[in-house]
């Protein structure tokens, strides 16, 4: 039962691997191709932990020491995957936000300031996007 756990724990893993791998070179586009496999690999993972919860099976002799260190395998590469992720909708933010502030107008009236006078026309922050191939 404990095996189950480990194997899909292992799928899990390179799931993550691959996946942080993609979110760390700004691949973004090989990254989301990944999600759907990193989603199956995690849901595996998640009905053989429930089976061997539920059969009470406890992993013991080396088998216990394969299970720690993937739990902590797992857990690093879990807050690693978070972080990448976090990186790259603030990337993609930031992209959106120069598109849409580059769309806007150039000859739209800019509107008051809170003095009065005419308020200067926004100008779209500057970016540089930098990818490997």
């Amino acid at each position: 039962m404990m095996d189950a756990v480990i194997a899909a724990g292992e799928r899990l893993a390179e799931a993550l691997r691959q996946e942080n791998e993609a979110l760390a070179a700004q691949d973004l586009l090989r990254a989301a191709a990944m999600a759907q496999h990193k989603m199956q690999a995690s849901d595996a993972f998640a009905a053989a932990t429930a089976a061997a919860t539920r059969a009470r099976a406890r992993a013991a002799g080396d088998t216990r020491l394969q299970a720690e260190k993937l739990a902590a395998a797992l857990e690093a590469l879990g807050k690693e995957n978070r972080k990448l992720l976090e990186d790259a909708i603030a990337l993609q933010s930031r992209v959106i936000e120069a598109i849409a502030g580059a769309a806007r107008p150039l000859n739209a009236a800019p509107g008051y300031a809170r003095s009065g006078g005419l308020r200067a026309p926004r100008q779209a922050a500057a970016l540089a996007v930098a990818t490997r191939a």
